[in-house]
């Protein structure tokens, strides 16, 4: 059997790892993970042929040679190895974690941070129990700062996650109905994602909390040092809270805070709506707090360009276009109708998506959402997916499609002249692909 610290002397010498026999770069570590349908083991000989220098694996019976290194566990080995490499680094590592707007608050953390200091952070959404320690083993010698994103769909994630990444420093966004199928209730969400401030209390960490936002002060209160940061009316600086303005949310983000010389710096993103505010004020909050430059954390802010479906702002033939399609959950969904309704244009339609992973609480929650869309007075509701068909959509005066293949043959047909359209669902709907 190979141990860690053997292990970790390859890695010194092979500092790539992989999991994907279709993506092996040259001269990795090939870990033998075993999934649902598929068996690592039976691809380590292939992963060697094609260029891994070893392959660790946790079956006897595929050791075909000595690059093969035999360990009672792929994963956990894997999951230590990345825990060792974490632990030659004497650095703030920050935890993220959240039920919305995890990913979109790493990027602009990361953006303003990244202005200053050497830093290294969780690439796309790698935030689970695979991801996160691929994350920490790309971990370059030099880096000053790391920021991992954490998600979770059932108790017990976050607090796994956290032995691996060590964070010293970590903040929640918001806690929301999201993956309800895992966790019950928002009970159960408060708990889960509390695994972060449970770490970080006992582990003499720091806690940046919004405190704004309803929970987060009290579930954080057992951290033993605290960083608040919240919206004001107008900008003061005091003691331990860091203050940031909303000059405008639609169509995009303005905000403005105090320098630590003094001056107020105004700055204006390329994100829309509150919940967005909500992330940006984070990333400033952050910067401040870690000292750099106000000029930096401007620039890097006002430079960030949002991608991958995520908080997207674009003219389509007329029509303002608001995709916001990579995931979505009942806490989410909400601040983008009331974005969409913000937004000055003829008309108003959402395109939604089912947000999936909901339980028994599902056809309750769409139903709800629906009721919401009809307060906010939005023009046209277009329902995508099998959990909104349970709903009495027709009551809502919504149209209903099968799947987005169906909606873009409709969205195709229509004159959007002057509409701003909401386009927002679950990862599975891909509802992206009514745009083409």
């Amino acid at each position: 059997m190979t141990n860690i610290p053997s292990l970790y002397s390859i890695y010194q010498n092979h500092p790539v790892v992989s999991t994907d026999t279709r993506q092996l770069p040259q001269g990795c570590i090939f870990f033998a993970l075993k999934g649902g349908n598929f068996d690592g083991n039976q691809f380590a000989a292939q992963a060697l042929e094609n260029g891994a220098a070893y392959a660790v694996i946790d079956d006897p019976s595929c050791k075909t040679n000595d690059r093969c290194l035999l360990v009672p566990d792929v994963l956990r080995a894997l999951q230590a190895l990345a825990n060792h490499h974490r632990r030659q680094f004497d650095i703030p590592v920050i935890a993220i974690g959240g039920s919305n707007g995890k990913t979109t608050t790493k990027e602009l953390v990361s953006s303003v941070l990244s202005a200053h200091y050497p830093c290294h952070f969780t690439k796309g959404n790698f935030n689970n129990h695979i991801g996160v320690p691929l994350t920490l083993l790309s971990m370059p010698r030099g880096t000053e700062v790391a920021i991992i994103e954490m998600g979770t769909n059932q108790p017990g994630d976050i607090e796994e996650l956290c032995r691996i990444v060590q964070p010293t420093h970590g903040l929640l966004t918001k806690i929301g109905k999201e993956h309800l199928e895992g966790f019950g209730s928002l009970a159960g969400v408060k708990k889960a994602e509390g695994e972060l401030f449970d770490y970080l209390a006992k582990n003499q960490g720091c806690a940046f909390v919004n405190l704004t936002e309803k929970y987060l002060p009290a579930m954080s209160k057992k951290v033993p040092m605290r960083v608040g940061y919240t919206r004001a009316e107008t900008l003061r600086t005091e003691p331990g809270i860091i203050e940031v303005q909303m000059l405008s949310e639609m169509p995009f983000v303005r905000a403005a805070f105090l320098s630590d010389d003094g001056p107020r710096i105004e700055l204006s993103t390329h994100l829309f709506g509150h919940h967005n505010f909500q992330n940006v004020m984070t990333a400033i909050a952050l910067g401040v707090y870690f000292k750099v430059p106000a000029e930096k954390i401007r620039s890097a802010l006002e430079n960030y360009t949002p991608r991958n479906n995520r908080s997207q702002l674009f003219n389509l033939n007329g029509a303002t276009i608001l995709l916001d399609a990579y995931n979505a959950n009942p806490s989410s969904m909400q601040p983008a109708i009331q974005s969409l309704c913000a937004m000055p244009a003829t008309r108003r339609i959402a395109i939604l998506g089912d947000m999936l992973e909901l339980g028994e609480d599902s056809q309750k929650e769409h139903e709800d959402l629906l009721r919401f869309a009809r307060r906010m007075k939005v023009d046209q509701i277009v329902l995508v997916g099998k959990e909104f068909a349970k709903t009495p959509f027709s009551k809502f005066g919504a149209l209903h499609f099968a799947d987005n293949e169906a909606a873009k043959l409709w969205f195709d047909a229509q004159d959007f002249q002057g509409a701003a359209i909401l386009i927002k669902g679950s990862r599975g709907i891909r509802l992206e692909k009514v745009l083409g």
